[in-house]
């Protein structure tokens, strides 16, 4: 009888070397097989150094589909990818797999960016049609760094982090974008690095501070709130402005951490105010998708004092896009401890009507592209108009964003607008200063006698 060890087929050298080389899903070549082929591509061209292109193909919400479907559909979805990739790129050209969602290409004949880019368009267009899972059809997007040697490295390991680099600041920009490396995006993608550590540090040493705006009734022009804005002064980098940290921190994955701070901040700030006057503070995207959000936000309250009746969260539109059924219980539970939710920037989105019906808000932010124009542009004063009159049937409070002249505020008040905020009513201005404008603008507030602050 034979034994097992004889009976069993052995593996010569060449399939064990195969093996080695392979991806066992998809029967793709892995990393190890990309690495010898880019260097026996470079090793070929060293005298005469011609380009040749190395990409990165990265599915954009491949986890979010994998834990939803299970790994079986997820590997399904895989293979599929590997399928098109080989059916679609150019003759000559490698396609590997790397661990996860991430595809690598090898492409011997681009040369330069316009062709890369090209090719990486046909790429996206070819996996953004749906995947046939059997009982259902999913949709996927993807994003795309590409690096040409040699002038984005001139060895594997460097070329390699070159086409990484290019593929996270396409990652940056959203889904579904391509991105030739090149010194300046090398540049740029340092800077935020940089800047990313010097926040992380800032909110450490709670150094991003907190000002506000005020809010005003337009029928008297009596302040009724304000709204926390979020204000960063680096001692080597400046003033950096929102637009650009607050982002950065969202990307990056520390939104929640600045925002509970920041909101801490505000609370203790707002016990020194009128006790009539609301506060309102932006929540953000990850917030939205985050099921703790509410008792966060209700710890913070509880540890300052802060009654959450007079806390208003304003969101956008777009935040509530990422996981509406989520969205829709943190926006139940939040007003059941009578926390009032507003939609920030109202009428520059993709849907403005059908997020006033898909979920339950209590007033409605318009946009300051709309008041800017208000005095000037016929068809501006009419959608406010309309906006005013919807709300008024909705039951819904209206605020007017960005008025920065007398004739807005008249017009918007003439509109039947509720309140208003913009630089003619005052700019943010940090808790100090807050207190001294109420002093000077709320009456009752100016007959209490406060310490000196």
């Amino acid at each position: 009888m034979a034994s097992a060890e004889t009976a069993m087929p052995q593996l010569g050298q060449n399939e064990l070397q195969a093996m080695a080389y392979t991806d066992q899903l998809t029967g793709l070549g892995n990393r190890y097989r990309l690495r010898d082929k880019v260097r026996l591509l470079a090793s070929e061209r060293s005298a005469d150094p011609a380009p040749f292109t190395v990409g990165i193909v990265n599915l954009d919400g491949f986890k979010p589909i994998n834990d939803l479907f299970g790994s079986v559909a997820g590997d399904e979805i895989l293979c599929q990818v590997a399928h098109r990739l080989k059916a679609c790129v150019p003759d000559g050209a490698t396609v590997t797999r790397h661990d996860g969602d991430e595809f690598a290409i090898i492409l011997p004949l681009i040369f330069e960016r316009v062709s890369a880019e090209r090719t990486g368009q046909m790429i996206k267009d070819v996996l953004s049609a749906p995947y046939d899972l059997g009982d259902r059809n999913v949709r996927l997007s993807a994003s795309l760094g590409f690096a040409v040697y040699p002038f984005a490295g001139a060895d594997f390991e460097e070329l390699m982090k070159s086409a990484e680099t290019a593929l996270y600041r396409s990652k940056r920009r959203g889904r579904g974008q391509i991105t030739v490396y090149s010194r300046e995006i090398a540049q740029e993608m340092k800077r935020a690095t940089q800047l990313e550590q010097a926040l992380r540090n800032a909110i450490i040493a709670d150094t991003v501070d907190v000002h506000f705006q005020p809010i005003v009734r337009l029928t008297d022009n009596r302040v009724v709130g304000f709204e926390a804005l979020a204000r960063w002064n680096d001692a080597d980098l400046g003033f950096v402005s929102p637009a650009v940290f607050v982002p950065l921190a969202e990307e990056r994955g520390f939104i929640d951490t600045l925002s509970e701070t920041l909101l801490r901040k505000a609370a203790e700030a707002t016990l020194a105010w009128p006790r009539e006057l609301f506060l309102s503070f932006n929540l953000s995207s990850a917030q939205l998708m985050d099921p703790r959000t509410t008792l966060n936000t209700l710890s913070i309250l509880n540890s300052v004092g802060f009654d959450p009746r007079r806390l208003e969260l304003e969101i956008t539109e777009t935040a509530v896009m990422g996981c509406a059924d989520t969205a829709r219980r943190i926006f139940g539970e939040l007003r059941d401890f009578g926390i009032k939710i507003s939609l920030d920037d109202f009428g520059t989105g993709q849907s403005s009507l059908g997020r006033l019906r898909d979920f339950t808000f209590d007033k409605v932010k318009i946009d300051r592209a709309f008041v800017s124009a208000i005095t000037t542009d016929r068809t501006s004063e009419h959608i406010i108009k309309a906006i005013v009159t919807m709300c008024e049937g909705l039951d819904l409070e209206v605020v007017a964003e960005g008025i920065e002249t007398v004739a807005e505020a008249d017009k918007l008040r003439a509109l039947g607008c509720g309140m208003g905020q913009g630089y003619y009513f005052g700019k943010p201005a940090d808790a100090a200063a807050t207190l001294r404008y109420l002093g000077e603008h709320h009456h009752e507030f100016a007959l209490v006698d406060r310490p000196n602050s």
